[in-house]
Parts: structure tokens; C-alpha cells; sequence
């Protein structure tokens, strides 16, 4: 009989699954019944243009392997866009094409990252950063935004949490799950702290394009950080490309080097259909982005506004299409509360301790979904919430 602890990787077998995939699996034995505001997958169709242009190089036979890095095409657009979105400037040989922007993210903290660095990571944040950089060695310093502080690092925080280990801060903002971003401001008070050091910078900036009421600002725009950031991105939220599995970093050009080695020998290059799509999405899909982000800012009023009259208080997001209302004062876990709104009332959410420990008293909500859709969610919370205070 084998021994397949024994066969398996010691750090792979102890890293514990996505707390969001655990939750969404409960809802394969719930029925169609259910109303589920879990998944951070826009409900919109890719726009017919961008599918239009991956259909047409398939009619042509244009299905071959493309560069590792990513189509000559592609990358001058990503170049372009860059420049004309964010006023950054990334020229092709220091831009990586991916598969998703989570191939962007797994690259980059394995080209950085030595047994023992440390790394350093905000959360509440998406599940993906802490097992990567475990699978590496390096050990994770959390920080743990606050409420107080809408859900932002501090510079006071970020210094107090660089060693002389730290290696790589992480930055995944705007953020998922809290909906938090970081102005201008805010990121030169972090840049100040970085300044002398020579801590790398991994900035996640795959919902970008989706900020209510003040435009996005990469970190890598502030005097002396583009040297030492990595941009991670990607098509899937901006342009509702999920399925199309296609992302990019961008980085100075001696990290993109060694970065380029792993993508090579993992992957060879990514789906050629899905970049040319990517392409027309970069050079035509400005106005899809405009559209889909006023739909999502409608939403984001909609429900926050709903969440407050039933009687949860809620951080007003101001980026991606999460918000993470505190539902710590009914007395139960965040796992409790939203098993029991699950199991009870047959709508899902997903508990924040799916996104760190400091997310125990909130859960997160995708308004990723149509108005149709979150009210009649609205209404089942608002059912759970009465009947958890006739409890008491």
C-alpha cells in the first residue's frame, strides 16, 4: 500500500484549500434555488467585438504558438494602454503575457522569493498570495487592515512590519474582498517607507479599471518606485474575460528576464485565440470598460444602500465589485452566519475568514451580478437577519 503523505510535498500538503472554492463547492447539493453573490465573475458576455476577433483567427488557421512572452501585437497594446490609462511606460521586452493574471502573480513571487525571505501581505486579500509564497519557502508577515482605517496599509504599518528579511510587500489594491483602494497620497506615504530599502513591490492591479469616484493610481507611478514594482493584471474583470484565461505583469526589464525562464518552461506561451481577442479588447474596448464599471457603480449603490436600511453596517467600497459588510454583531462566527444563511435561506456569501484571519465578524459580496439578482438576495438577508434578532 503506498504512502502518499509520504510521496507528496511536505508544504504542498499543509497549505489549506481556497476558503472561497469550500464554500462555493456546499453549493452544488443546494438546488437552483439558491441566489448566490459568491463569485467574483462578471455577469456580462465578453463584448462581441473581442469574441469576434478570436473567431476570426480561428476561421484563418491562426492557431499556432505564439512568442513565450506573448504576440508583438499584444504587448504593444498592453504598452499603449498602459500609457494612455495609468501614464506608466512599459516597453514590449518588459511586459510578459500570461495565462490569467494569477500566472502574473505566480511567476512573479517565485522569481523573488528565497526559503526564508519574508513577504510581506495586507489582508484581508485574496487567497492566492499566502500559499504561493509558502510553496517558496518565504515566510508571510500579515498585516491586518482595519475597519477604522477603511481597510488601507498604513505607512506606519508597513514599517513596523519590515525586517531585515522582508524581500517583497505585496499590494492588492483595489483590494478583494473589502472593495478598498490607496490614493495618491497614500501610496507616497508608503513609497517614502520603501525608499532606502530594496524591497521589491508586487502590485495586483486586475481590477484597475473598476474604481468609483476617482481614477486608479499604480504605485509604480510614484517617483522610485517603477524600479522595484511588478504589475500584475489581466483581461478578465475589465472585460469580462474570465474563461479566456489571459493575463500580464509588467516589470523593468532585468526582472521581467528572469521572470519570462518560469513562464517558458511552465507554460510556452499563452492561448493564442485569447490574445488575439486581447488585442481588439486593448485597442477598441475602452468604451466596454466604460459601460460595464457605470453598471457595477449602480450596483454598488444599490446594494450598499439595502444593506444598510436592513441594518448591516458596511464600508462603502470604492474599487472591483466587492463589499464586506461586518456581520460580527449577530453573535456568530462569519463561517456560522453564512452557513446559516445558506443552509436557512438559500443565499450564499462567502465568509471573510476565507480571506484571513482578520476577516473573522465579515463576509463578502459579489455585486458582480445583475440588480434582479441582488435584490432578491437583499431580501432573503433581510428574512435571516429578523429571524437571527427574534433569537435573542
Amino acid at each position: 500500500m503506498i504512502d502518499y503523505s509520504k510521496m507528496l510535498c511536505d508544504t504542498v500538503q499543509e497549505i489549506k484549500p481556497s476558503g472561497i472554492r469550500k464554500f462555493f463547492d456546499m453549493l452544488s447539493d443546494m438546488g437552483d434555488d439558491v441566489v448566490a453573490l459568491t463569485v467574483g465573475q462578471p455577469d456580462f458576455v465578453t463584448p462581441w467585438h473581442i469574441r469576434e476577433a478570436a473567431i476570426d483567427s480561428l476561421e484563418k488557421g491562426k492557431t499556432y504558438y505564439t512568442s513565450n512572452a506573448g504576440m508583438p501585437e499584444l504587448r504593444n497594446e498592453i504598452s499603449r494602454y498602459m500609457k494612455r490609462k495609468f501614464s506608466l511606460d512599459y516597453k514590449p521586452d518588459e511586459i510578459i503575457v500570461t495565462v490569467g493574471g494569477s500566472e502574473a502573480i505566480d511567476i512573479a513571487i517565485r522569481s523573488l522569493v528565497n526559503p526564508g525571505d519574508e513577504v510581506i501581505l495586507p489582508t484581508p486579500s485574496f487567497v492566492c498570495y499566502e500559499p504561493i509564497a509558502k510553496m517558496c519557502g518565504a515566510k508571510v508577515v500579515t498585516v491586518e487592515t482595519k475597519l477604522e482605517n477603511n481597510f488601507k496599509l498604513t505607512a506606519r504599518e508597513l514599517r513596523e512590519a519590515i525586517s531585515d528579511k522582508t524581500k517583497l510587500l505585496i499590494l492588492p489594491f483595489p483590494n478583494n474582498p473589502t472593495g478598498a483602494i490607496l490614493t495618491r497620497e497614500e501610496l507616497e506615504e508608503l513609497a517614502e517607507v520603501l525608499r532606502d530599502t530594496n524591497i521589491a513591490v508586487l502590485s495586483d492591479e486586475i481590477y484597475a479599471e473598476l474604481t468609483y469616484g476617482r481614477s486608479h493610481v499604480s504605485i509604480a507611478s510614484i517617483d522610485g518606485m517603477r524600479e522595484r514594482t511588478i504589475i500584475a493584471s489581466g483581461f478578465s474583470k475589465a472585460y469580462a474575460m474570465t474563461g479566456w484565461r489571459l493575463g500580464y505583469l509588467c516589470a523593468p526589464a532585468p526582472l521581467a528576464i528572469q521572470m519570462l525562464k518560469l513562464h517558458q518552461f511552465a507554460i510556452m506561451c499563452s492561448p493564442t485565440a485569447s490574445q488575439f481577442a486581447a488585442t481588439e479588447a486593448m485597442k477598441n474596448g475602452d468604451d466596454d470598460i466604460e459601460y460595464m464599471r457605470n453598471e457595477y457603480n449602480r450596483r454598488r449603490v444599490f446594494i450598499l444602500e439595502g444593506l444598510r436600511k436592513i441594518g448591516i453596517e458596511c464600508f462603502e467600497p470604492e474599487g472591483a465589485f466587492y463589499i464586506y459588510p461586518n456581520v460580527g454583531k449577530f453573535g456568530l462566527s462569519s463561517e456560522e452566519f453564512c452557513e446559516r444563511l445558506l443552509f436557512e435561506h438559500k443565499c450564499a456569501i462567502v465568509p471573510g475568514t476565507a480571506f484571513g484571519d482578520g476577516g473573522e465578524g465579515f463576509a463578502r459580496i459579489s455585486y458582480a451580478y445583475s440588480v434582479k439578482h441582488i435584490s432578491e438576495a437583499l431580501k432573503r438577508i433581510e428574512a435571516f437577519v429578523n429571524r437571527l434578532k427574534s433569537e435573542k
